[in-house]
Formats: C-alpha cells, structure tokens, sequence
C-alpha cells in the first residue's frame, strides 16, 4: 500500500486532473479522520453500495458532487493549500451532499439547494476554524451541522422543497417500557455493524464492512476503536433501556465511533491512558445523542453529528497531555 501511495503520488505531481481527483478522495476520507485516497475511495464505493441497495441513488450522487463543488470552491477562495490537498474543506460538504437527499425530497429544487450548501460549507469551515482557533481545537463536523440544520429548517418555510424523511416534529414523550426489548445475538451484531455505515448516513451491512476496510487502509488502530464504540455504544444504549429498533438501525452507535476514532487515534496516540479517556467519551456520546434526540424532536431536524462534536470538544477543550 505504502508503495502504491508513493506512486500515486507521482502521478499527482505531474497530471492535473489527478491531483484533483486526490483532493476529492481525501475529502471523503476525512469523514472519518483518514487522509488517505484509498480510504476516500473505498467509502465511496460504500455509500454507492448502500444507496443502490436503499434505491435511493441521489446519496451517492449527491455525496460526490458535494465534496465536488467544495474542492472548487475551496480553491476559489484560495484557502490552505496544505488544507485543502488533505481534504479538510471537503468532507464537511460530501456529508451534506449525502445528508440532503436522504431527509429532502428528491426534485430540482434539492440540487440548487446542495450546490449552495456544499458552497456554504466551506464558508462555514472557514468561520468555525476561525472560531475555534484560539482554543486550538478542530471544526470537526460542525460546519456541516450548521448548514444542514438551516437547509432543513428552512425547508419548512418554502413550499417548492419539502422533507421526505424529516424525523416527526411533536412533543417530546418518554419512550414506553416495551419500545427497549431484549436485543436477540443477530439484532446486536447488525446494531454494532450498521453504526458504522450510520456515520454515512446508510443502514447497509455490506457498506459496514467496505468503511471498517477503508478504515484499516489508513490506520489498524481507527479501525479497531471504530469496532470497539460500536460494541460499547450498543452494550451502554441497551443497558440504559433504549429504543431496540434505534439500536439494531445503528441510529446510537455512529456518533459514539466517531468520538472514539478522534479522541483515541487522531488528537491523541493509542496508549492505555488514552484509550479509556476515549471510553469515557464514548459513554458520554450515547447519552448526549439521547438527550439531542429530545432537544431536537419540537424541531423535526436530525440530530446528524451534534453529540460526536460536542463530546469532543468537551474532551480537547481541557488541553490534557495524555500521550
């Protein structure tokens, strides 16, 4: 792999096109802390997989032309170079790409409005940077929050775009004791599998595994905790009663393997001392998810990342030296 790399990029330096088609894939990557074109890659092929199966082509579509218009944008702009070559102005923007089409409508209209957001993101990443440097702590996937949430709101305001698969807006209730069933073997390993195609926004057994490949492409250990918060993220969601359809959906677990995959391998080095401070955080994301959850139902949006993000922060924020 390591030789491949190389010579891919060689052939960067010296054609154009691939140079961009390499921005691209890094953009993807970087959904999950990987800048790498082979994770890029493999993750797209993942989401394609997951959105044929779904019948819903549009994600897949929309994730690529997403990160598409960003990467053209981004240079537009003429941002960090080293940024943008690593991909970090466009995973924000393929999550929005792949989020859109899967709560909108699928109409002209939609296309419009993910060309402006994919745009927007950038923006957004460019103000959240800004914003968060003096603390020294990454964007994350904030900037795709923001415009995802807006966009979705928004939608409520206008009659020519309109939500498919909004999560139902109403007043919060508490879950009733016989929603949080007994979790059968199978249930429990599809919940621990489809969290990690979750964090694509696809429910897909077979994405799962093309995301746990791509991730150990770019690094063993991502992927290793990337297994690990799904086990846990299941145990812990099912210990505290909730939803069973949520869990075997993977709806709890992708966040939590995204605090696990930032705060265990890329802020910090894997070590003992790490890796329960990233457990922690893992717990601590299952339980933010839920109260989301609550906070954002009135408001019929999806929680997306908010929890992953804002466990994060929370555990960067303290500037502990664990390593």
């Amino acid at each position: 792999m390591k030789r491949f790399l190389i010579w891919w990029e060689e052939r960067c330096r010296s054609v154009g096109p691939l140079r961009f088609i390499d921005i691209v894939l890094r953009g993807i990557g970087q959904v999950m802390f990987q800048d790498n074109p082979v994770s890029g890659l493999l993750f797209f092929i993942a989401v394609g997989w997951g959105s044929y199966a779904a019948g819903v082509p549009q994600v897949a579509i929309g994730g690529l032309l997403g990160v598409v218009v960003a990467t053209v944008t981004a240079r537009w702009l003429r941002v960090d170079h080293a940024a943008l070559a690593a991909g970090l102005y466009g995973y924000n923007a393929y999550l929005v790409g792949i989020a859109l089409p899967t709560f909108l409508a699928n109409s002209l209209l939609l296309w419009v409005y993910l060309v402006l957001g994919a745009m927007l993101s950038v923006v957004a990443t460019l103000a959240v940077a800004n914003l968060m440097k003096a603390s020294g702590v990454a964007a994350l996937t904030a900037p795709f929050i923001l415009v995802t949430w807006l966009l979705l709101l928004s939608a409520y305001a206008f009659s020519g775009i309109h939500g498919e698969a909004l999560p139902a807006s109403g007043q919060i209730t508490p879950i009733p004791p016989e929603a949080a069933n007994p979790l059968a073997i199978v249930d429990f390993a599809q919940g621990m599998l489809v969290s990690i195609s979750q964090v694509f926004v696809k429910g897909n057994g077979v994405a799962a595994l093309l995301i746990l490949i791509g991730l150990a492409v770019g690094s063993l250990a991502a992927a290793g905790f990337a297994l690990a918060a799904a086990l846990i993220s299941v145990v812990v969601a099912h210990a505290l009663g909730a939803e069973s359809q949520l869990i075997s959906a993977g709806l709890v677990g992708f966040n939590p393997i995204l605090t696990a995959i930032a705060l265990g391998t890329v802020f910090y080095r894997p070590s003992p001392r790490v890796a329960v401070y990233a457990l922690l955080a893992t717990i601590l994301t299952v339980m933010v998810q839920g109260a989301m959850v609550s906070a954002l139902t009135p408001f019929g949006i999806p929680t997306l990342t908010a929890s992953f993000v804002l466990v994060t922060w929370l555990f960067l924020l303290p500037g502990q030296k664990l390593d």
